[in-house]
């Protein structure tokens, strides 16, 4: 099991200030006494009343004390065999205010109190610096990769300093296993290694492929055409590299890997079946997601609702919804000791420079270096979202290992695309005048930050 850090939470507790006085009431004067019976009588008898239109107003309208009061949530067993599955034609009929409805645990383990850490018999890994080392790195040459995606070859597309490829990571206080692409391929023979999730996974995957696919001959490998799921496959060790879209974990509307930009997403917060059905065989599994929860209100469509009415909800709390029925696949599904599961935490962003250099007002674009702040957090890392998280894996207890890349990733505002890579729409003329208004500082240049993920998965199979 692999341990998160995170920055110590605590609440002070408010100890009261005052004191309760006590009341003394005299023998004679009861006029005070009597006129307060009376008052409680009338207090009470007001109440009844009221209690009484309460419930009349319920039986009219169910809702209405679940809208207006805090009332127990109503628990929701997840992926149970539902409705058809959404695709990016699906739409709400209606909207309706939230429920409240929570995913069910089924049993996993209880959440540990605290923030986990590392033990004093294991070096913490996550922990520690960039060095530049241009004689081991880069791991590969980005024109010797076929695989190469057109949106991370930075170089390609026009970038000229190369330094972001020469980074290696260092703990503090040991060293990460050293890459050895034999030795991988040996632990992934008759193996299946899928990544799950968004087009930073997907990153991650493509930086895992150009790593391993240099020593598989070329008529001895090949690779999928693009689809929601597509593989990378080599022949000699019977062991296949997979990409499955899912960025959202559950069912939604955008599980299309092309065609996703939509104006209303929908989820299906209680069920990952549609998904789970593809990656339910696999050998080794790396999930992530986060981006696509930060990009405004969710439409819940609930596998239990018939008439197509949706509930809306914020980003956070229905990532935690998506976790929880994910969680409840892994709790259920899932033997340690046949199959590896992953997850790795947000990829940051670096949308604003006055965050590490104050008084500027750019981005990524232009950037040549790491940050050389220790524990270094901005912005794009939302700690809120980093302790949901950490809550519902710290429920899977052994089950799921973490790959905790937030913070060594904070410090690369040096190793995004910006504007040197393919976009797929045209840009505009007053877009190629400003360079920072299109770059991109949310994905990862290749050979890059990625590599550096891959390595600490190689690190702890």
């Amino acid at each position: 099991m692999l341990y998160m850090n995170f920055p110590n939470f605590r609440v002070k507790s408010k100890s009261p200030g005052t004191t309760m006085q006590k009341l003394k009431w005299s023998r004679k004067k009861v006029p005070l006494f009597t006129l307060l019976v009376l008052f409680l009588l009338i207090l009470l008898a007001f109440s009844t009343l009221h209690s009484e239109h309460s419930i009349t107003q319920f039986h009219e309208n169910p809702h209405h004390v679940l809208n207006h009061q805090q009332a127990s949530p109503i628990y929701v067993k997840p992926n149970l065999s539902g409705p058809d599955v959404l695709d990016r034609f699906s739409r709400c009929n209606k909207t309706v205010e939230y429920s409240g409805r929570k995913i069910a645990s089924n049993g996993r383990g209880s959440q540990r109190s605290g923030h986990w850490r590392v033990s004093s018999e294991r070096c913490d890994v996550f922990s520690g610096k960039w060095v530049f080392d241009n004689v081991s790195y880069p791991l590969y040459n980005e024109s010797n990769c076929p695989y190469m995606s057109d949106q991370l070859a930075c170089h390609k597309h026009g970038r000229s300093d190369l330094g972001y490829q020469h980074w290696r990571w260092q703990p503090h206080n040991c060293n990460l296993k050293r890459w050895n692409v034999k030795e991988i391929w040996e632990k992934l023979r008759n193996k299946r290694l899928m990544f799950v999730g968004d087009s930073l996974n997907r990153g991650q995957w493509i930086s895992m492929v150009c790593l391993l696919q240099s020593v598989i001959p070329a008529d001895k490998r090949s690779m999928s055409p693009n689809a929601p799921l597509t593989i990378f496959r080599a022949e000699e060790y019977n062991a296949t590299v997979e990409f499955l879209w899912a960025p959202l974990l559950v069912e939604s509307n955008s599980d299309d890997p092309v065609n996703h930009r939509l104006d209303e997403r929908i989820i299906r917060p209680d069920s990952v079946l549609k998904h789970a059905s593809k990656w339910e065989h696999a050998d080794i599994l790396v999930f992530n997601t986060y981006l696509w929860w930060r990009q405004g209100p969710v439409k819940l469509l609930w596998s239990s609702e018939a008439n197509g009415a949706c509930e809306e909800l914020d980003g956070q709390e229905a990532m935690e919804l998506a976790m929880g029925a994910w969680a409840d696949w892994v709790s259920s599904k899932v033997d340690p000791l046949k199959k590896r599961v992953f997850f790795v935490t947000m990829s940051p962003t670096h949308l604003w420079s006055g965050e590490w250099k104050p008084g500027s007002e750019g981005n990524c674009y232009g950037e040549k270096g790491p940050i050389d702040i220790e524990g270094y957090w901005g912005s794009g890392s939302d700690l809120p979202t980093m302790r949901s998280v950490e809550k519902i894996l710290s429920s899977l207890n052994s089950k799921v290992s973490v790959l905790n890349i937030t913070q060594l990733s904070e410090y690369r505002k040096d190793g995004h695309p910006s504007i040197f890579r393919k976009f797929w729409e045209p840009l505009r003329p007053e877009q190629l005048l400003n360079p920072p208004s299109y770059s991109d500082c949310i994905h990862w240049c290749l050979p890059g930050v990625p590599d550096v993920w891959n390595e600490l998965l190689f690190h702890f199979l």
